[in-house]
């Protein structure tokens, strides 16, 4: 009796000592590199829409025209020295009748340009064009003490602008216009008044839809012809 309880004592030691040594070893080792596989697929995955959002970014950026106007350097006195900020102005456009304006401010200048362009593009707003090339009138802006003056071009004359207004005109895809600033040369405050000036531009096909009328018969008061009239209704796109 002593021997078989004995015997019965012992089998299950050997074997409760034999079973967690297997249990951790490939346990333990399957545990690594199941989390592993998943830390590894996790990171992959970040890695992955970091990618895509990467792709996203460069084609947005490969579309749209970018355009650094000013970038302003500030200081601060603290003990041990100076301490250094930067400003950035960016006006960003598709060339296709859309812009906007956004500013930053960081310790280093790519990371104020990036925060301008991003607000910038949050930022953008429709101007409509006409023939794709010009303003279809003219128009006043004033923000602060600065006043612009636009002004619808005929083909050929290109971008008769300075200054920050250029950069918007270019960004947004005017090929020809005439501009004016009168008052403060303040970068920021010529690009507002002259978004101020582009809010006010409207097309001949919104007006005739807010009054009810066809684009033609405006168009005709202007003292041309039906039919001139007409076909210049037809080329009309906005």
């Amino acid at each position: 009796m002593a021997d078989e309880n004995t015997n019965e004592v012992v089998a299950p030691v050997e074997g409760a000592e034999a079973a967690p040594t297997e249990g951790r070893g490939p346990g333990r080792g399957r545990g690594n590199r199941g989390g592993g596989d998943r830390n590894r697929g996790e990171r992959g995955g970040r890695g992955r829409r970091d990618d895509r959002r990467g792709n996203r970014d460069e084609e947005q950026g490969e579309e749209l025209i970018e355009k650094l106007v000013h970038i302003n350097r500030v200081s601060k006195t603290v003990k041990g020295g100076k301490r250094f900020g930067f400003a950035a102005l960016v006006v960003v456009g598709d060339g296709k009748g859309r812009a906007g304006f956004g500013h930053g401010k960081a310790r280093e200048v790519p990371e104020a340009i990036s925060k301008a362009t991003a607000a910038a593009k949050k930022a953008m707003v429709r101007v409509p064009l006409k023939e794709g090339r010009t303003l279809h009138h003219d128009g006043l802006g004033h923000f602060g003490a600065g006043k612009v003056t636009v002004r619808s071009a005929p083909a050929g004359t290109g971008i008769i602008a300075g200054g920050p207004m250029r950069a918007v005109f270019e960004s947004l895809g005017v090929a020809d216009v005439v501009t004016k600033s009168n008052g403060t040369s303040n970068p920021y405050n010529m690009i507002r008044a002259t978004f101020a000036a582009l809010g006010e531009q409207t097309s001949p096909k919104s007006v005739a839809q807010r009054r009810g009328k066809k684009v033609a018969d405006l168009l005709r008061r202007g003292g041309a012809s039906a039919e001139v009239a007409q076909a210049d209704a037809e080329a009309i796109a906005e």
